[in-house]
């Protein structure tokens, strides 16, 4: 088992997020059926319900789907959930992200049922649950900071590249703050490598690391899920309704991969040549894919903005054809590029260099074409795109493999909460990337509303900025940062070479590097090396560390730190 197994009750179990191979080890257990209470796309590493559901019909298990935005869980989902409790064959195992929305479920279930509250929080502290917010009467837990919740100067939700690097930017000028992160997960991925992973040059393993050992000295993680905020009583509520209290926060919680958002294409990944490398543990299936592929039809696919790392999608494109044409197939393989945009890339001092590899691997560009369902089984795809009259219409293409970048969207506890704006993002001041509304929270990363590309290059120049701007809010720094739109895409148009697009607010040029050094709108082998060799380092030992390499923000005025 890759996951532990919480036994609440003699025909009833909880758990975190099971994988595929779980499946069979619990029907090898007796477990006979499986509730899912978490929504897809909430990690970059989540198995989507439907891989789950087909190894457990295959287990001879039955599986309901009743998935729990933890700020939304009302006495309807607990019916729901009551109710497939009754249908389900015994025994009946639950999961989530972490098995808390599962747990507080059934235990809101039994209450109604008679259950003694108290046994109900004696069983849940026994497994390792403090439910004691959840099964609380409404009246005990209203606006009333309670003397034991928890406090903090600076509250992080997030524990991403964007999250980390702020709490170390923060320590790193001044040591004398109580910093929390509040983040569930166990391990955390460096994720611009798993374009190269899905390449065959970087192993699975050198993208991830566990959260434990990159967070800094001197921070408290909450090891927790979020469930809602609430910025008018500086207060965050986690999953298992307890309160956590702050006088500043970072919203930094990353962007959710919206793989229904395409009919058919949860129930294709991983199998029938549909892949991304946008999951980590597909992109070595992209890798097995594109290495025994000898002919045939390659789709790739990028979907409306906005995304994380806008360039990935046509990385993916590049490194595989590259690989097709080494081994001397690429003129039996047919490239397609569909993308729902209708230009290859943003900023348009990079697009002719790009151009210059769509043509030598012969790739056939569909701008205007976003990808609406996929049929794993008869290996085809079908796009939405718009006819000369202005009308919708569809077509559609085979394929042999096909790799699709998912719709993106800002998590589900950000989209619904006081701090996001009309479209679901963090609603923040472009410059500065403080709130408009509330004075005492920031955003950075991919969640937030800043018209930048959505890279670990932003995250990197952002965290300091926002660092600098919070303190000075605190007194304890001069001067406040501006950020200016700075991301960077170092698009891998063959191996060994790169396109190192770096560009700002507008589509503004940001080189890091003088021209004679790397000029970012040519192929160069030092940019290669510089993405294979020696970003993951300064990623691991330096971002993530609080050392700002290449990092300079744009003051009004110079600040020392005061404490």
């Amino acid at each position: 088992m890759t996951v532990e197994i919480k036994k609440v009750s003699s025909d009833f179990s909880v758990s975190g997020q099971l994988a595929v191979d779980d499946v069979a080890a619990l029907a090898a257990g007796g477990v006979r059926s499986l509730i899912c209470n978490r929504p897809d796309g909430e990690a970059a590493d989540q198995p989507n319900v439907t891989e789950i559901e087909t190894a457990a019909v295959a287990a001879g298990m039955e599986l309901c789907f009743l998935p729990i935005v933890s700020s939304e869980l009302n006495d309807e989902d607990v019916t729901q959930f009551l109710a497939a409790l009754k249908r389900l064959p015994a025994p009946v195992h639950a999961y989530c992200r972490t098995g808390t929305r599962s747990l507080t479920l059934w235990s809101l279930g039994q209450r109604r049922q008679g259950a003694d509250p108290v046994e109900l929080l004696n069983t849940a502290h026994g497994l390792g649950y403090d439910l004691t917010a959840a099964l609380q009467p409404p009246s005990t837990v209203e606006h009333v900071r309670p003397g034991g919740a928890r406090h903090f100067d600076i509250l992080i939700v997030g524990g991403g590249a964007a999250g980390v690097a702020a709490a170390s930017s923060l320590l790193a000028r001044v040591q004398s703050l109580s910093i929390a992160i509040i983040d569930p997960a166990e391990v955390h991925y460096y994720q611009p490598g798993w374009t190269l992973v899905g390449a065959g040059i970087f192993k699975q393993r050198d993208t991830v690391k566990t959260m434990a050992s990159l967070i800094p000295e001197g921070v408290e993680w909450i090891k927790a899920a979020v469930g809602t905020f609430d910025p008018d009583n500086n207060r965050v509520t986690l999953e298992d309704s307890r309160p956590v209290y702050y006088d500043r926060l970072i919203v930094a919680p990353g962007i959710k991969l919206n793989w229904h958002a395409v009919e058919g294409l949860a129930e294709s990944l991983g199998h029938n040549g549909v892949t991304s490398n946008y999951r980590y543990d597909l992109a070595p299936y992209t890798w097995q894919l594109v290495s025994t592929l000898g002919s045939g039809r390659a789709v790739f696919t990028q979907p409306p903005m906005p995304i994380k790392c806008a360039g990935a999608p046509q990385k993916a494109m590049y490194l595989s054809a590259d690989n097709w044409r080494r081994k001397g197939v690429l003129p039996a393989i047919e490239i397609d590029f569909f993308n729902a945009g209708e230009v290859l890339f943003g900023v348009k001092e990079y697009v002719p260099a790009l151009m210059k590899y769509v043509e030598r691997y012969g790739a056939r560009l569909h701008f205007g074409h976003r990808l609406v369902k996929i049929d794993g089984e008869a290996k085809r795809a079908w796009f939405e795109t718009t006819d000369a009259g202005g009308g919708k219409q569809q077509v559609d293409t085979d394929f042999d493999m096909i790799h699709v970048c998912p719709p993106q969207c800002a998590p589900d506890f950000v989209r619904q909460s006081l701090l996001a704006d009309a479209a679901g993002w963090v609603d923040v001041d472009q410059n500065t990337l403080r709130h408009k509304r509330y004075a005492n929270v920031w955003g950075l990363g991919d969640a937030m509303n800043a018209p930048n590309a959505k890279t670990a290059a932003a995250a990197r120049m952002q965290a300091p900025i926002v660092a600098n701007n919070l303190l000075e809010d605190m007194g304890l720094v001069n001067g406040v940062a501006h950020y200016n739109g700075y991301g960077s895409c170092p698009l891998t148009v063959e191996r060994g070479k790169i396109v190192l697009a770096e560009f700002g607010y507008g589509g503004k040029l940001l080189p890091s590097f003088p021209r004679w050094v790397i000029n970012g709108q040519k192929p160069s082998r030092l940019a290669w090396y510089l993405k294979e060799k020696i970003l993951p380092p300064i990623y691991w030992k330096a971002m993530l560390r609080g050392k700002e390499w290449m990092v300079d923000p744009n003051k009004a005025k110079t600040g020392t730190a005061q404490g």
